[in-house]
């Protein structure tokens, strides 16, 4: 598992030398930021999945920030925001709707059809998201967290299942291979 994260993830020795990064001199330079073992991996996919349904531009860096408080692995954290895009972020945050409602006791499910904006410019598409994102109010305020939560938990708690299962896996393989070598 190390070997193939290690074969996407930037070395440390690129971001030292990266001229955008530098301003951000020894903050990003701490080496538990690029360890690649269990805990540092599981707990940047819960950075990383806690903060993609924070709202757009700022997914990214809160992420980074958050690595960086709770000394995990950077890059994972920062990697794993991508999982709300364009065609991810509405039905993610009808489900913390759903999640909200059930839990603030709100009667009615969201209405669907109020979901949809019909063609318009950037601005008037942007103005109109922002209406529709603040009529959902309460439910959608508890539910985010909540589904934020419940993510981030789900992310940590299967990296580290399937980093155990990996290593048993290997550990098994080279006892197999250490037999086969005394036996023949």
């Amino acid at each position: 598992m190390r070997k193939f994260l290690r074969s996407w993830l930037p070395h440390n020795d690129t971001v030292k030398t990266n001229r955008w990064l530098k301003p951000f001199g020894t903050w990003l330079h701490q080496p538990y930021l690029w360890h690649l073992h269990r805990r540092s991996v599981a707990g940047g996919m819960a950075v990383g999945l806690f903060c993609g349904l924070l709202p757009g531009p700022v997914q990214m860096v809160s992420a980074a920030l958050f690595a960086m408080l709770f000394r995990v692995n950077l890059p994972v954290s920062v990697f794993v925001t991508l999982y709300t895009n364009p065609l991810t972020i509405v039905p993610l945050y009808f489900f913390a709707y759903e999640i909200g409602a059930r839990v603030s006791g709100v009667q009615g499910s969201l209405d669907i059809a109020r979901l949809s904006f019909p063609e318009a410019g950037w601005l008037e598409w942007g103005n109109g998201l922002v209406e529709w994102l603040m009529t959902l109010g309460k439910p959608l305020l508890i539910g985010l967290p909540l589904l934020a939560l419940g993510l981030a938990l789900a992310g940590y708690m299967v990296v580290r299942v399937l980093w155990r299962v990996a290593v048993i896996m290997r550990w098994r393989a080279r006892k197999k291979s250490r037999l086969a070598g005394k036996l023949g």
